[in-house]
C-alpha cells in the first residue's frame, strides 16, 4: 500500500523559510520522479516542483529562484525548501508521482503552510 505522509508546515511571516517533507512508502521511490503541489484557498491544486530519478529539478514560474526540491532515496523521502515565502504561497502541500498533467497515487494529508503580512 502506497503511502505519502507530508510534513513540517506551518505559519510563518512573509519573506521567511519552511522546510517540508513527504516520506513515501510502498514504492520503489528511487526509480520515480516526485513532485510537490499545493492547493490555494478555492483554487485548483499545482505542481510547483518537480525532481526527477536523476535527480534534474524543474519549478513553476512562481517559485522558480525561492523553491528548491530534492531527494534522498536511501529515505525514500522528498524535501522542499521554500525561502523569501509570500502570502500568495499559502495554501496545503502534497507530493506525489507527477504523470502528465495527472499523477499517480492518492494524495496524503499534505501539510498546511501560511504566510502571514
Amino acid at each position: 500500500q502506497v503511502q505519502l505522509v507530508e510534513s513540517g508546515g506551518g505559519l510563518v511571516q512573509a519573506g521567511g523559510s519552511l522546510r517540508l517533507s513527504c516520506a513515501a512508502s510502498g514504492i520503489m521511490f528511487r526509480i520515480y520522479a516526485m513532485g510537490w503541489y499545493r492547493q490555494a484557498p478555492g483554487k485548483p491544486r499545482e505542481l510547483v516542483a518537480v525532481i526527477t530519478s536523476a535527480g534534474s529539478t524543474n519549478y513553476a514560474d512562481s517559485v522558480k529562484g525561492r523553491f528548491t526540491i530534492s531527494r534522498d532515496n536511501t529515505k525514500n523521502t522528498v524535501f522542499l525548501q521554500m525561502n523569501s515565502l509570500k502570502p500568495e504561497d499559502t495554501g496545503v502541500y502534497y507530493c506525489n508521482v507527477p504523470r502528465g498533467n495527472d499523477y499517480m497515487f492518492s494524495w496524503g494529508q499534505g501539510t498546511q503552510v501560511t504566510v502571514s503580512t
